[in-house]
């Protein structure tokens, strides 16, 4: 005869995961919790529903468990791994703060210009899109400068354009 499901106290965590799913893998996860103890469902019968094997759902009950009680983290999302990363996130602030002071004083930055003394500190070449990268995971921005300069007489360059001769 088969078992009932325990796991009851994991139902609340288990129907908020539920709502808030965003992937299949969790709504999966949910549902392999909440379909024996909700409608009775034996461990096949909930294999079977969700698509996968009766192994890989018990172990999805298990690992949910776990998760619930604190014992495991929560799986990450895979662009959250940085598995191909040069640095952490701490040093590559660090770094980009040194690099990029005049930029925060307002001053003008040309990236391709700083990449070999983002290279030296980081002691490895990089490409110019990883730089790039680096630079918008911290808030940074590509901005072009202004098609006009900040002291310039606007009058002028309104009487210019309209008497300027039209090729």
């Amino acid at each position: 005869m088969a078992r009932p499901a325990s796991g009851i106290e994991h139902v609340g965590a288990a129907r908020e995961l539920l709502r808030s799913a965003k992937t299949a893998e969790e709504l999966r996860r949910a549902q392999a919790v909440l379909l024996p103890l909700d409608l009775g469902l034996s461990l096949e019968q909930t294999a079977q529903a969700i698509g996968r094997s009766v192994n890989a759902t018990c172990a999805i009950r298990t690992r949910f468990a776990k998760i619930a009680e604190g014992i495991m983290e929560p799986p990450r999302a895979k662009t959250a791994l940085r598995n191909h990363a040069l640095m952490n996130l701490e040093r590559e602030a660090r770094i980009l703060d040194e690099v990029l002071a005049d930029a925060q004083k307002g001053g003008i930055i040309v990236i391709p210009q700083l990449k070999p003394v983002i290279e030296e500190k980081v002691g490895k070449s990089m490409a110019l899109s990883t730089i790039y990268r680096m630079l918008a995971r911290h808030g940074w921005r590509k901005l072009a400068p202004d098609t006009y300069h900040p002291q310039g007489d606007k009058e002028r360059r309104e009487v210019w354009k309209k008497n300027c001769p039209k090729p």
